[in-house]
C-alpha cells in the first residue's frame, strides 16, 4: 500500500504491474488500526509502492520488510521512510519471493499488501504455501473477490475460490475503499481482507484430493454433483458421503467437500 511523495517526484503508476497508489490518509489509519502492529512484530508489506502504509507501520513496529517489483519505486520509498534502519527493502517479485526465509528466528510473520487485482489470486495461494510461518494478513484486494472469499454456501458469489480457501484460513471482510482513495482511480471498488490461517476446520484426510473435488464440482457448476464428479465419485459414493448427487456444487459447504475428498479412491 503506497503513500505518495511529491507529485512532481512521484514515478508514475504503471499498468502492467497494476499500480494504484493509495494516498488517502483516513484510510491508511484504518488500515494500521486493523492491522494493529506491536514493536519486534515482523511485519511484511507486500507492494509498498510510494509508502503510503510503509512509514505509519514502521513507526508503529520498528521494523518492516517490503517487497517492492519495480526498481524505479525505490528511491522514492527509501525518501519517505528516510532511510529508517528497520527497514529492510527485497526488490523482488512476491508471486515468487521465498517468504520463509524471514521468518527464520521463528516469529511469525504478519503480511500487508495492496495487492494488484491481476495477481491477487495467485499471489494468495503462493503466500498460504507459506501458511504455518504466517499469523494473519490484511490485504486490499478488489471487492467483489473479497465477497467471493467471504461468500456463503448458496450465495451467488460463492465458488472454488471461497471453498478452496476455507480450508486454509479463516476470512473475514473489514470495510470497502472508494476508488478515489488511489491515484489513480481503479474502475472498481476495493476492500480490505483479513486472513488468518488454519488448519481446515473440518475433519480432512487430503488437502489435496479436497482441491481436485472442489475443482472438479465448480469447473461444472451447472451440472449435478453426480455428473460433474464422474471421473472422480459414483453417485452411490457420494451419497454414502452424506452429500445429495444431485445438488450442486455451490449449494455444498466447505466440510461437505471434505467427506467428498476423503470418500474418494486413495
Amino acid at each position: 500500500m503506497k503513500r505518495e511523495t511529491p507529485a512532481a517526484r512521484a514515478p508514475a503508476a504503471k499498468k502492467r504491474f497494476g499500480q494504484h497508489f493509495l494516498h488517502d490518509p483516513r484510510v491508511i489509519e484504518r488500515i494500521v488500526r486493523a492491522v494493529d502492529p506491536q514493536p519486534g512484530e515482523t511485519l511484511v508489506e507486500i507492494g509498498p509502492g510510494l509508502g503510503a502504509l510503509t512509514r505509519p507501520l514502521l513507526e508503529r513496529a520498528g521494523r518492516l520488510h517490503v517487497i517492492e517489483i519495480d526498481r524505479e519505486l525505490l528511491p522514492p520509498l527509501r525518501e519517505v521512510c528516510g532511510d529508517a534502519p528497520g527497514l529492510t527493502i527485497h526488490a523482488a517479485d512476491a508471486l515468487r519471493f521465498d517468504f520463509a526465509r524471514l521468518a527464520e528466528d521463528g516469529s511469525p510473520l504478519r503480511l500487508v499488501g495492496n495487492l494488484p487485482y491481476n495477481i491477487s489470486t495467485p499471489l494468495l495461494f503462493h503466500v498460504l504455501e507459506f501458511a504455518s510461518r504466517i499469523r494473519d494478513m490484511h490485504f486490499m484486494l478488489q471487492k467483489e473477490v473479497v465477497e467471493r472469499i467471504v461468500a456463503a454456501p448458496g450465495a451467488a458469489a460463492y465458488g472454488r475460490l471461497t471453498a478452496t480457501l476455507a480450508a486454509r484460513a479463516q476470512a473475514s471482510a473489514l470495510f470497502t475503499v472508494a476508488p478515489g482513495a488511489f491515484r489513480p482511480p481503479p474502475q472498481v471498488e476495493s476492500a480490505v481482507l483479513r486472513l488468518v490461517p488454519r488448519p481446515p476446520p473440518f475433519p480432512l484426510a487430503s488437502l489435496a484430493a479436497y482441491d481436485r473435488i472442489v475443482t472438479a464440482a465448480f469447473t461444472q457448476r451447472r451440472k449435478t454433483l453426480a455428473n460433474a464428479l464422474r471421473g472422480s465419485l459414483s453417485a452411490d459414493a457420494i451419497a454414502a458421503a452424506g452429500v445429495d448427487p444431485r445438488a450442486r456444487a455451490e449449494t455444498l459447504a466447505p466440510a461437505d467437500f471434505a467427506r467428498l475428498a476423503d470418500a474418494c479412491p486413495a
